[in-house]
């Protein structure tokens, strides 16, 4: 008798993964929907979205009420903390990938080491050295600031990632023709290196600015509950009880991170393998 060789197929090899997005993604997803097109009876309505955005008096009074200046905050911190990543990571990116270092990707490593420790341990050293500092707990200012710090803190090697991936990637026989041709280092970095490494650019904005303005435990521990974004709404929301305006605002913000990864160009397949970080892994 011959024994039956054991053929695992890519479709086999999917099944697990497969298994893992039905349960804790889409099912997730479509009670969130559920609620936010439903009433307490079951029936499909859409008074969820229009008393959410009109409790308030209406359109005008939606923007002068504190969902809405919970959202300008979040706006606010989420682009400042990206802005300040981007300025950090794109530096450090391009001089390790330039340097002449044999193992590059163990130099990278010290940035990503600081992931492996337990988050809530980060955040409350975080906030231990600003409480040592004087600056934690202080006036709404400086927990705007704590918060912000925080967000970079936590997620620059995100941005770090990419970038770098993408420019240790870059072919240099074009930075040579450019050099060849007469140009300056700093015009090839501008003309070649800046618009070849745009794809990790805009990976690394969109795993920054859509984490940082729904990552309400970085507000919260910042700021001593004093800030809050969009995160805490949502919490507020489901600790409340309140299922329908929960799933309405986090369906508004899922559209929302749906189209600024469309518009950064996170959704193509180039873009996805060469942006993604995996050459370090």
């Amino acid at each position: 008798m011959t024994r039956a060789k054991l053929h695992f197929s890519r479709k086999l090899l999917a099944i697990p993964y497969g298994l893992f997005l039905a349960l804790f993604v889409v099912i997730p997803l479509l009670i969130i929907v559920y609620y936010a097109f439903t009433d307490r009876s079951g029936n499909f309505t859409f008074d969820n979205f229009v008393n959410y955005f009109g409790s308030s008096g209406g359109l005008a009074g939606f923007f002068r009420s504190s969902v809405c200046k919970t959202i300008g905050r979040s706006f606010f911190i989420a682009v400042t903390s990206t802005i300040l990543c981007l300025l950090i990571a794109y530096p450090v990116a391009y001089i390790i990938a330039k340097s002449k270092l044999r193992n590059k990707a163990a130099f990278l490593l010290l940035f990503i080491v600081p992931m492996w420790v337990n988050f809530v341990l980060r955040i409350n050293a975080l906030r231990e050295m600003f409480d040592w500092l004087g600056t934690f707990n202080k006036s709404d200012n400086w927990n705007l600031v704590n918060t912000i710090i925080g967000m970079v803190y936590d997620f620059l090697p995100f941005m770090i990632l990419p970038i770098y991936t993408t420019i240790i990637k870059i072919d240099k026989s074009y930075l040579e023709a450019s050099r060849d041709l007469g140009a300056t280092g700093a015009k090839t970095f501008l003309k070649i290196t800046l618009p070849l490494s745009k794809a990790g650019i805009m990976s690394g904005i969109s795993m920054v600015f859509l984490p940082s303005m729904t990552n309400y435990v970085v507000s919260n521990w910042m700021s001593n509950n004093k800030t809050a974004i969009i995160g805490t709404l949502i919490e507020d929301a489901f600790e409340g009880s309140s299922w329908a305006d929960g799933s309405v605002l986090a369906l508004i913000l899922l559209l929302l991170m749906f189209l600024i990864t469309w518009l950064t160009g996170g959704f193509k397949e180039d873009s996805q393998a060469n942006t993604r970080g995996g050459a370090l892994w």
